[in-house]
This record gives C-alpha cells, structure tokens and sequence, in this order.
C-alpha cells in the first residue's frame, strides 16, 4: 500500500500534488501553510549553511560553462560534416 505524504506542520496525510483537492500541497490545510509562512517570518527557519558571494560566483560560472560546453558542440560539427561527404 502506497502512504500518502503527511503535512509538515501537523502530520494528516494530504493528497497528492496532481489531485485536484491538493490546493494546499504540501500541507493539509490553509491553516498549517499559513502556520509554516508565519514560522519562516519569525525566524524559526533559517538556511543553516553561510553563503560566501565569492563561492556564489564560482558555481554560477560553472552552470554557465558547463551549459556552454563545447565538447557537445563537436559531435554537431562531425555529424555535419559527415553530411558534406
């Protein structure tokens, strides 16, 4: 049997994401999202790592060369050149 997800807040299964009546996913009801938004206004929740700006460029330059990458590039460029001949 498969287990429904419970809700963070008070733990009642809750419905699928794709269901219709999941209006409230990943929580039960309106009551325990408002309940969690509240928890993150007052600072109960926090993102526990400490973000250094230079490590933020690093990585965002790596997404940018890995999505850049020429090495896809050359399979394009033997493909087409096996077309020419």
């Amino acid at each position: 049997m498969i287990k429904l997800p419970e809700c963070p807040i008070c733990g009642k299964s809750v419905p699928p994401a794709s269901d219709a009546s999941a209006v409230y996913a990943p929580f039960c009801s309106r009551r325990c999202k408002e309940i969690d938004l509240i928890r993150w206004c007052e600072g109960r929740y926090a993102i526990v790592e400490a973000i250094d700006p230079s490590r933020l460029v690093e990585s965002s330059s790596e997404v940018v060369e890995s999505e850049f990458d020429d090495s896809s590039d050359q399979g394009m460029q033997d493909e087409y050149e096996d077309r020419d001949n």
